[in-house]
């Protein structure tokens, strides 16, 4: 029985260059390679979601949606469809600079649904974001009055474990306050530009390695984040609380 030819992979610049580039009405501009199996209407209206204050910091960057980002040693090769034999060396996103812009490769088919690819896509907005334009003293004072009432839970791993060094006693705690307020500030702008774009259940956001930030402290921080970013035409963002029925 003949096997399927493996997949054939590029080089990143190569794929810069044979790719058309779009430009969404926000100015975020991105382009698609490969075999993906999210829709292009999908596509569009997920980086169409970004806030236009939150895009017009992700100047000379642009976002392809490839099938796979392979890492092999200290090259990044993009496979044209999906492969199981390389799906182990690859990787959920890829940073690289190329010329004087930046590229961001996404690697759609390491995730299931239309949920996990926008997410992946909006984390990475997110800390580009805060990275170019730096923490909200506003939503910084606000979460660090959440930390100090004593609420539970956290929104990412590294909010979690910047959290619990920056409310230690060692010598480096104004270090990590810092961090945790560029992880919460992150972390908050990627589930809201999520739930602009889908209808987000809030356990769907749950993890294991650590427990998940209580509803109502991270409801106030996505309130406060829509404040700083209003969302665009055509996209709207709201918080439904769900009583639980039936028996406990």
């Amino acid at each position: 029985m003949s096997q399927a030819a493996p997949a054939i992979t590029h080089a990143p610049a190569e794929i810069v260059r044979r790719s058309p580039v779009s430009q969404a009405p926000n100015g975020i501009c991105y382009a698609i390679s490969g075999e993906i199996t999210i829709s292009e209407a999908d596509l569009e209206r997920m980086v169409a979601a970004v806030p236009r204050t939150a895009a017009s910091a992700l100047e000379r960057k642009a976002y392809y949606f490839v099938p796979l980002t392979v890492s092999q040693g200290e090259e990044t090769l993009i496979a044209d469809r999906y492969d199981v034999a390389l799906s182990d060396n690859a990787v959920c996103h890829r940073n690289l600079d190329l010329g004087d812009s930046q590229c961001v490769f996404i690697s759609t088919r390491l995730m299931d649904d239309k949920f996990s690819v926008a997410f992946e896509f909006y984390i990475n907005v997110g800390h580009a974001v805060v990275e170019r334009t730096g923490v909200s003293e506003a939503f910084a004072d606000m979460v660090w009055k959440q930390v100090e009432a004593g609420v539970r839970g956290e929104t990412s791993l590294d909010a979690w474990e910047s959290r619990k060094l920056a409310t230690g006693s060692g010598p480096d705690t104004e270090k990590y306050k810092n961090e945790f307020f560029a992880a919460t500030f992150a972390d908050s702008l990627s589930i809201y530009m999520l739930s602009l774009f889908l209808d987000v259940d809030y356990y769907d956001l749950r993890e294991r390695d650590y427990p998940l930030l209580a509803p109502s402290p991270l409801a106030e921080r996505l309130r406060k984040v829509a404040e700083l970013f209003p969302s665009n035409p055509g996209f709207d963002f709201a918080i439904y609380y769900k009583r639980r029925t039936g028996n406990v």
